[in-house]
């Protein structure tokens, strides 16, 4: 078992931060590595981050709540040897800075040795960093921000048959890092985003349903305006008055796009490396061989511009860049870390995630399911009926089997027409069998670090009354 010294430490008062004067980045994490490697520790990482954002909330047509907020820490990770140990803070005064590297030191020559753990060798770090547009507006005027989540309010509870609108909220963040490590690693990131989103209530015959639709972009250029945003959260709530029940049975389910990419997450759980070295994964034994049907391919593109999830390295300095996950439905590579790697006896593959500052885990960046040939009504028009599922409540899934179920709501589907809406129903299967035969619809869109076209997945488990 790893075992990892891991503190958090407050920062000082006020009035002692400011009769020192704020080192710039470089020089915070210069400050936290040479300490710890005066100190005899046999390597370090760090990182330094801030960030700035703006967040408004409306309610019945006017300005509920405004909010500003604006945040700085490091972290610092130290080892000896075998033994690592992390901590981080708020403080970044220098004398703030070196009393949380000696803490680090101090708890590094202490803690349980984990043999896997060490930085990655100065021959694996990325060279010449690529250029990725991550970039956002910056900050963005909050009457900007008041006007947009109005219309968008204004939008929803115009739609026949919505009663309110229960949340409303827009805003805009940016964020900077700054990485350094001992063994020669270094690397800067700035990034922004913006979001809207809104949930609307529907009300028939005395009986609510809810819905919502939110988008998050880098840019406000990217996002659809606000009035579309909440036209759509408004006519999904209201489709989704007087659901009927269903018999339980075996049936066509259809994954709608906006829940498809849940099937991605259970998918990278199975090929993390940390899983596989542990054996609980139902895919342990499965690396090249076809787990997906023939032609569907899952692909993880870190340098997407303006995507959600780009970088220019992994969270260990390592190099990134798009790859196949699933090629051809054939399984090509698990999800490695330096630590992961050494346990199964492999390289690491750029799929180290955080890091710099604290012990890394595993991740992907911009990872979808490439389109298919049909759209989704051609998709319910093939198999005649089914289930087309719009939300989903607490999936439960075995690790070691891929046993899946989950509670959703969404629409019964007769002759490839939607008939009626749906509720309180689950849906059952395991993960292998689900891969084996699943089928993507054309329709995919980039909104996120899991995207998915909508998805049929035949002879599912159905239970209803």
């Amino acid at each position: 078992m790893r075992q990892t010294g891991t503190r958090h430490f407050q920062a000082r008062s006020l009035n002692e931060r400011m009769t020192e004067t704020p080192l710039s980045p470089e020089p915070i994490l210069s400050k936290l590595l040479d300490t710890c490697t005066a100190a005899g520790a046999t390597g370090a990482d760090a990182s330094y981050g801030r960030s700035d954002g703006v967040s408004v909330e409306v309610r019945d047509g006017k300005l509920e709540g405004i909010e500003r907020s604006e945040a700085q820490g490091v972290a610092l990770r130290c080892f000896f040897g075998q033994r690592q140990a992390a901590v981080s803070g708020s403080d970044v005064s220098e004398t703030g800075l070196q009393s949380l590297a000696e803490r680090c030191v101090a708890m590094a020559k202490v803690v349980p040795e984990d043999p896997y753990c060490g930085l990655a060798p100065a021959g694996d770090l990325a060279k010449d960093l690529p250029e990725i547009d991550v970039s956002g507006d910056g900050d963005i005027a909050s009457d900007i921000l008041e006007r947009d989540a109005l219309e968008a309010e204004a939008a929803a509870l115009a739609v026949p048959g919505v009663k309110q609108v229960s949340s409303c909220g827009n805003g805009w963040s940016t964020s900077a890092r700054w990485v350094a490590a001992t063994n020669g690693f270094s690397a800067h990131r700035e990034s922004g985003t913006t979001g809207l989103g809104l949930a609307a209530v529907a009300e028939k015959d005395g009986a609510m349903e809810r819905d919502y639709e939110s988008r998050s972009v880098r840019r406000l250029s990217d996002r659809p305006d606000a009035q579309s945003i909440g036209l759509i959260a408004g006519e999904r709530a209201v489709l989704r008055l007087a659901p009927k029940k269903i018999i339980t049975q075996t049936g066509a389910v259809i994954y709608d796009r906006r829940v498809a990419g849940s099937l991605i997450g259970a998918f990278l759980s199975a090929v993390s490396g940390p899983s596989v070295a542990r054996g609980v994964s139902f895919l342990k034994d499965r690396l090249g061989e076809r787990v997906f049907a023939d032609g569907i391919n899952l692909i993880d593109d870190p340098f997407r511009a303006r995507g959600m999830g780009s970088k220019t390295h992994d969270g260990e300095g390592r190099a990134v860049a798009p790859t196949h996950l699933i090629e051809d439905g054939t399984l090509t590579r698990w999800l490695l870390n330096g630590a992961s790697a050494k346990q199964l006896g492999l390289d690491p593959n750029g799929h180290a995630s955080g890091g710099f500052g604290s012990p890394p885990g595993v991740g992907v960046s911009n990872a979808y399911i490439q389109a298919g040939a049909k759209s989704p009504s051609e998709l319910m028009a093939d198999v005649g009926k089914g289930l087309l599922v719009a939300d989903m409540f607490g999936p439960s899934i075995n690790p070691n089997t891929g046993d899946y179920s989950v509670g959703v709501a969404g629409f019964w589907f007769e002759n490839g027409e939607i008939q009626h809406p749906v509720s309180e129903v689950t849906i059952a299967g395991d993960l292998p069998g689900m891969f084996a035969r699943l089928i993507p619809a054309s329709d995919l869109e980039f909104r996120g670090t899991r995207d998915a076209p909508s998805i049929l997945i035949e002879d599912m488990s159905i239970a209803g009354e």
